[in-house]
């Protein structure tokens, strides 16, 4: 068998190579020719210069990185006669599964292609330019393969699942404790973003810019922001599995911070800084050049979020609950 392996293929190796299994030892294994495992392992293996301890051959990556190949020679990116016959569909409101099943009875249609095919080129980096996701009934940010999942990952450890976190601090009784996320733009703004921060029991935000999503020069500002803080004030950050956040244990080694991380695919599981990020859409929606944003005016949105009243807090604002309890 010469074609590429199949995802339950790609979980089977990764798990081998993670017991340490010969390359031969693998493809005996699999059925398959050692050129073959060889080859897959060599083109699908995750470098990470920035975090090493990430790199490896990991299942939902390896698949990601071998579906991008093949969008490349796809029959759309082929085929101009066809991409335009499609997308000439979609602009008059057909869906994709209506594009493919009327593609396949059409006597005068020059190709058939199935909806997935569709759907991969309208999320593709090619589709979003043309921003063929706008003429979809249903519009999602990205669209994941068929039976995907992700792969467990090393870099965030078992013992700093959210799972652990004491009660203390999902109870909200234990001042000092805070969730981070990134606010991300659209693609024109290529990777800037801002970086939320919100403590948990007063609700009190800090936010600022950055000009890309490395992880070492995120956290190094977490630090920064953190440190004029009490150690009292700035016990634990929870984070979600972003790529953003693998550097995480510098916050420890820096500032004696404790990282926790919820579970793979919960967001909501740190839902004081998503509720946050809603309210700041409103002031920053996702077509803001943001490094263009004066920093004054960060400052301004901050103190604006940080002085209005929340219910929440009996109507006190979080900067009111926030310096009586960095004074405690």
């Amino acid at each position: 068998m010469s074609h590429s392996p199949r995802f339950d293929e790609r979980r089977s190796i990764s798990r081998m190579l993670d017991q340490k299994f010969s390359q031969s030892e693998i493809a005996r294994r699999l059925g398959r020719d050692r050129a073959t495992i060889s080859r897959e392992i060599k083109r699908n293996y995750w470098h990470d210069q920035e975090f090493p301890d990430a790199e490896g051959y990991w299942a939902m990556t390896a698949n990601d990185m071998a579906r991008d190949r093949r969008r490349r020679i796809g029959k759309l990116f082929r085929r101009e006669d066809l991409r335009n016959e499609v997308i000439g569909k979609l602009e008059s409101g057909w869906s994709p599964e209506q594009i493919a099943g009327r593609l396949k009875i059409e006597p005068a249609a020059k190709a058939s292609v199935c909806h997935e095919t569709i759907y991969r080129y309208v999320y593709s980096p090619e589709g979003r330019r043309q921003q063929l996701a706008r003429l979809l009934p249903e519009r999602r940010r990205k669209r994941r393969p068929r039976y995907a999942r992700k792969p467990q990952n090393p870099v965030f450890p078992d013992e700093r699942s959210i799972k652990h976190r004491p009660e203390a601090i999902n109870d909200r009784k234990e001042f000092g404790h805070w969730e981070a996320d990134l606010m991300i733009f659209e693609r024109v703004q290529c990777n800037a973003n801002v970086a939320t921060v919100v403590e948990r029991t007063s609700r009190f935000t800090m936010l600022f810019k950055n000009n890309d999503r490395q992880s070492k020069p995120i956290m190094e500002r977490l630090i920064d922001v953190l440190s004029p803080l009490p150690r009292h004030a700035r016990q634990s950050l929870t984070f979600d599995r972003g790529f953003e956040f693998v550097s995480w244990r510098r916050l420890k080694q820096g500032r004696g911070t404790d990282a926790w991380f919820c579970d793979p695919s919960a967001p909501w599981q740190k839902g004081s800084v998503e509720n946050m990020n809603r309210r700041i859409r409103r002031y920053l929606p996702r077509d803001t050049a943001v490094l263009s944003v004066p920093d004054e005016s960060i400052r301004s949105l901050i103190d604006r979020l940080n002085s209005t009243p929340r219910k929440c807090l009996g109507f006190r604002t979080p900067a009111e609950v926030f310096r009586r309890e960095v004074n405690k």
